[in-house]
């Protein structure tokens, strides 16, 4: 499980097409063979070690879901290391499942920010409410405006340095993963259930307890 809040932006330095090697220092730190480290907002599994770089196997169906396939030494990629029990949970869970991708259509300077409009497939924006929760990248991000096939994010000055997605142009390719609340509330109306209400919710931990 990760929190969307990226670590350390680190520089491809080979890809295969089972793998790749990836320039880093900050996520190398505590990091052991086997854990997972989320690269572009895909959890990834860590097969070799130095102090400044990783590498991670890359599975044929994470290829067909992500942008990862698309990368080239010297890309730049979002790193986050999985959250450690008991830290903080400055974004929102992210799981490092990538649902699909979408793609970038427009960037607009809003002042010191930046707008990013954003294209998705249908069965992604079903899940993408406004100023509900998308990971873009593995970038934690809040949804400003959502309409048909597109939403919006706002990336502040501190976003826009400690990631990649400032870099990206339109037409670039980039990873989604929906909020994980909005499958499973989904999931539980499907199945026909009449007791969805706010205190089934809040009794779940989907809601904070209703005042009485």
């Amino acid at each position: 499980m990760f929190t969307g809040i990226i670590e350390e932006v680190g520089t491809v330095r080979s890809a295969q097409p089972k793998g790749l090697s990836i320039s880093a220092t900050a996520v190398t730190e505590g990091t052991r063979e086997g854990d997972s480290v989320s690269v572009n907002g895909a959890c990834l599994t860590v097969t070799e070690l130095t102090a400044d770089s990783f590498s991670v196997e890359v599975m044929p169906e994470t290829l067909r879901r992500t942008n990862l396939g698309l990368l080239r030494p010297g890309d730049r990629v979002n790193l986050e290391r999985a959250l450690a029990l008991g830290g903080r949970l400055g974004g929102h869970l992210v799981q490092g499942h990538v649902d699909d991708t979408g793609r970038v259509v427009s960037i607009t300077p809003e002042g010191e920010a930046l707008l990013m409009t954003f294209e998705a497939p249908r069965e992604i924006m079903r899940y993408v409410v406004r100023k509900g929760f998308i990971a873009v990248d593995g970038v934690s991000l809040t949804v400003v405006e959502c309409d048909g096939d597109r939403f919006a994010v706002s990336l502040v000055g501190f976003t826009q340095q400690a990631t990649n997605l400032a870099g990206r142009r339109p037409g670039d390719v980039v990873n989604l993963e929906v909020d994980i609340i909005a499958k499973y509330v989904e999931r539980l109306i499907g199945e026909g259930s009449s007791k969805v209400t706010t205190e089934f919710l809040a009794e779940h931990g989907f809601l904070s307890a209703p005042q009485r």
